[in-house]
């Protein structure tokens, strides 16, 4: 199959999905790679479990780096990668294999995501000491609030959006992995990287918020003049 058929099978699972963030091409370019090139007997749900043992993986690095080394880091960054393979490809070999199951895949990628950042957040309040530990905190909030706003996005606009303007999922972890690197080589600036992080995170929330708030409106006010 050439890589233009690739992309045509692909594409039927995101039909109803938008896509925005910045790796986006070159994102769905490698994963049609990568898609007919996974091992017959792996199915959709074992790289669920494949992008959910990444996580663990990345909330181990962080404990480790806690006890015996910044370098233990690295393994975070690993889970990282292991994860977004997972999670990346999951609901696309069901498709791609003509084997989708919607509604199932959606639940279960919405409870891993929601797992994975709990594990993240477990991890980084291991890692650090005092105060920045409520940071950790912050983040799981807010992450689950942006989870929350894409199922409300979907409901409102039928359209399942993971992605806010240039950043979306495959962003973050990049941008989180860098940020981990950056703390092996300047102890210490993970409290700063990670309170900026929820800085930033909860200025796209609430104008995610306040854009879906607006939409709600006027759904509202459509369906109420259709009825009158």
């Amino acid at each position: 199959m050439d890589l233009q058929n690739q992309k045509d099978a692909l594409s039927r699972i995101t039909h109803d999905r938008h896509r925005t963030n910045f790796f986006k091409k070159h994102e769905q370019d490698l994963l049609a790679f990568l898609v007919q090139r996974v091992p017959a007997w792996i199915t959709s749900d074992m790289l669920t479990a494949i992008g959910l043992a990444g996580s663990i993986v990345t909330a181990t690095g962080f404990v480790l780096a806690n006890y015996f080394g910044r370098l233990f880091l690295l393994l975070s960054v690993l889970g990282f990668i292991i994860n977004w393979l997972g999670d990346s490809l999951d609901g696309r070999l069901a498709y791609f294999r003509n084997k989708p199951r919607k509604w199932y895949g959606f639940t279960l990628d919405l409870t891993v995501d929601w797992l994975t950042n709990i594990l993240i957040g477990v991890g980084f309040i291991v890692y650090v000491f005092g105060i920045w530990e409520i940071f950790g905190f912050f983040f799981v909030v807010l992450y689950g609030w942006a989870i929350m706003i894409a199922l409300l996005r979907y409901q409102i606009t039928g359209i399942y959006s993971i992605d806010s303007g240039l950043l979306g999922p495959t962003e973050v972890r990049i941008i989180i992995s860098l940020l981990l690197i950056l703390e092996i080589i300047f102890p210490g600036s993970i409290i700063y990287s990670c309170v900026l992080s929820c800085v930033i995170l909860l200025i796209i929330n609430v104008k995610d918020f306040l854009y879906l708030l607006k939409a709600a409106d006027k759904k509202d006010k459509d369906e109420h003049a259709a009825k009158q």
